[in-house]
């Protein structure tokens, strides 16, 4: 049978974060610090949104593009927090996710043999994605001492005569590093002297705690090379809602719909639906979440600062990454040691790439009370192998 199966989807890894995930749901008593998935139910109006578009019968196909009533409200949602226009008719698709714009997105604009600028730690999509695409990924090792964001010089030591599209992962998983409005800037002038393309995942753009998130379609000449990538998931607690979308040139959204259409069909009508109240009315909600992350990473960073754990301090999404190199473990072998002795699951920081050794993601997307319980365990954890050493 192996014969038979795809040499590449063979050579894929499985995610390193399902694998810890998994042995959680089997583990009794087992604390999870380990999945990005908001512990805060999907709004009411929201979820009234949806009852209501199923009690009306609205259980057709939309169009391929997705409902214009929402690509309008998103044009309308970009416009108010980037002061950015897009076409609601031809620039702008809704999607099964953000992961499917992501593999959408890639197939649509790269061929055989071009290379995708990866910078890691990073989403465990990216690089898999440009592999089925046909592409070759080439990876940026992101620095601590950057504050793992990407820098202009590494951005140009990267660029070969091959290189087709950069892709932007900020906010950042697993890192919770943000770009500033100087740092987007200082890479949109490589972008434009090598004439490549950017594919900007913004999923947590909401999620950002020390200033307003900039957008690297806000920077001169950079809207028109942009695929534009965010959803619902994560600001609005809508994870199984499935719903993204991805806005951009209309030569290559074109594209993207075709790879939609013949796969997908259209994102599930119900979840649009939601969602159109969630961009009318969800401001509140989002803010009100946010506060609640802002005050577990505060707690997490004090945390760390009491236990002696170093940690740079992150400003986005809901996760932190602490550096565990003290210790003479690898990254797996702690998360491993940590999960059987103490009953609590983080995920080792080489499931964004090689150069996560040596870190964790913790998760904050989860209660207060749950964070207190398993950051007391990592504490103990973290002195009983300071004294075996």
């Amino acid at each position: 049978m192996k014969d038979m199966l795809s040499k590449q989807a063979v050579g894929l890894k499985p995610s390193g974060i399902r694998k810890f995930f998994d042995i959680v749901s089997e583990m009794e008593d087992a604390l999870s610090l380990g999945v990005g998935e908001p512990d805060f139910d999907t709004p009411w109006h929201i979820r009234d949104e949806g009852i209501y578009s199923l009690e009306k019968g609205r259980t057709f196909y939309t169009s391929n593009s997705g409902l214009m009533e929402l690509r309008q409200e998103i044009c309308n949602y970009i416009e108010r927090k980037q002061g950015v226009t897009y076409d609601p008719k031809h620039e702008v698709l809704i999607t099964v996710g953000g992961s499917e714009a992501i593999d959408i997105g890639l197939r649509a604009v790269v061929n055989p043999g071009d290379e995708v600028l990866i910078p890691q730690p990073s989403f465990v999509s990216y690089e898999p994605c440009a592999i089925m695409a046909g592409a070759t990924p080439v990876i940026i090792e992101l620095k601590a001492e950057n504050e793992f964001r990407l820098t202009a010089e590494e951005l140009e030591n990267a660029i070969t005569e091959k290189t087709k599209i950069l892709v932007l992962p900020f906010p950042n998983n697993p890192t919770g590093a943000i770009m500033e409005r100087k740092d987007l800037e200082e890479i949109a002038e490589v972008i434009r002297k090598h004439d490549i393309l950017v594919m900007s995942d913004e999923i947590y753009a909401e999620l950002t705690y020390k200033e307003k998130h900039v957008s690297i379609i806000e920077i001169e000449g950079m809207r028109e090379r942009t695929i534009l990538i965010n959803g619902f998931s994560k600001a609005y607690a809508m994870t199984g809602w499935r719903l993204g979308y991805a806005c951009g040139p209309r030569e290559i959204i074109e594209q993207m719909v075709k790879l939609h259409q013949f796969a997908i069909m259209c994102a599930p009508t119900t979840s649009q639906y939601a969602a159109v109240e969630a961009l009318r009315n969800g401001d509140g909600d989002v803010e009100e979440m946010k506060t609640a992350y802002n005050q577990r990473r505060r707690f997490l960073m004090n945390a760390f600062k009491e236990m002696k754990l170093e940690c740079f301090e992150p400003f986005g999404a809901f996760y932190v990454f602490p550096c565990i190199k003290e210790f003479g473990m690898t990254s797996e072998e702690f998360a491993e040691r940590f999960l059987t002795e103490e009953k609590v699951a983080v995920v080792p920081g080489t499931a964004f790439g090689d150069c996560g050794e040596g870190y964790l993601r913790i998760s904050y997307a989860y209660s207060l009370d749950n964070l207190k319980l398993a950051i007391g365990k990592l504490a103990d954890f973290v002195e009983k192998l300071r004294k075996q050493k």
